[in-house]
């Protein structure tokens, strides 16, 4: 067992020290992006928007904010570093080692969920300025920031498996963790929407992380916060799942 925490060690730190060598290219574009919405629509926009779920709309749409950076810097990490293991032909070095697959795809997803972490905590601080938080259950907040986390980077590591080109690990978070995360609640309350659109909303999963968030910080919530935490365990679960039968299976990795 030691030497399985070994090389789960040896992944983790390769991978977090390849977002922190260049962390002015994974880190402070977040920061100088969540800045400008915060300035643009906190500030320009949300003062002539007004209060939105018994709050001011800066407040509201924080939580959405940080949580949007965990999603796309847990998702960047992991699918563009095992793609590059891909394509630089040294992940076969890891499938003929004596270690187990669920070490390494613990690995690399423990190194997106401590860029997703990093970059969260950094985004965070710059927030405090814009808003001031009154946290409602700081380990609420911890849980659905790592299983968010989790969630997007194991994703990362399926979209890596089937890509078979630099263009290929960009495809998903244009045409799909994009329109999610902005359809996801983070700029406004599903409240708002008719009833039909409600309904068509609760079927994307980032609603339900971004509201479990909010409800972390402020103790309000759109939906049953018990039922978003069912809904990112059994997300989580079922994509471990597939993740860990690709790397058995080989498929897209092994030629």
């Amino acid at each position: 067992m030691m030497r399985y925490w070994t090389a789960f060690q040896t992944i983790l730190i390769k991978e977090t020290m390849r977002f922190v060598r260049i962390w002015p290219q994974t880190v402070l574009p977040a920061v100088v992006t969540t800045t400008l919405y915060f300035i643009i629509f906190g500030k320009l926009m949300g003062e002539r928007i007004g209060d939105m779920a018994d709050m001011s709309y800066i407040e509201f749409i924080a939580p959405g904010m940080i949580l949007m950076t965990v999603i796309t810097n847990s998702y960047a990490n992991v699918v563009s570093s095992f793609y590059s293991s891909k394509f630089q032909r040294h992940v076969e070095e890891l499938l003929v080692s004596p270690v187990p697959n669920w070490v390494i795809l613990a690995g690399y997803v423990g190194g997106g969920i401590a860029r997703g972490l990093s970059v969260g905590i950094a985004v965070s601080i710059v927030s405090a300025f814009f808003v001031d938080f009154q946290v409602y259950s700081f380990s609420l907040g911890l849980l659905v920031f790592v299983m968010t986390s989790a969630v997007f980077a194991t994703a990362g590591f399926i979209n890596a498996v089937f890509a078979n080109s630099f263009d290929d690990i960009s495809i998903v978070p244009i045409f799909v963790l994009t329109p999610l995360t902005y359809l996801g609640g983070v700029f406004y309350s599903i409240d708002l929407l008719p009833a039909f659109w409600q309904q068509v909303s609760l079927f994307n999963p980032i609603l339900y992380m971004v509201n479990a968030f909010r409800y972390g910080i402020y103790g309000v919530s759109d939906i049953n916060v018990l039922w978003a935490f069912f809904i990112m365990a059994g997300f989580l679960a079922l994509l471990l799942g597939v993740a860990l039968y690709l790397l058995r299976q080989g498929i897209g990795i092994k030629s």
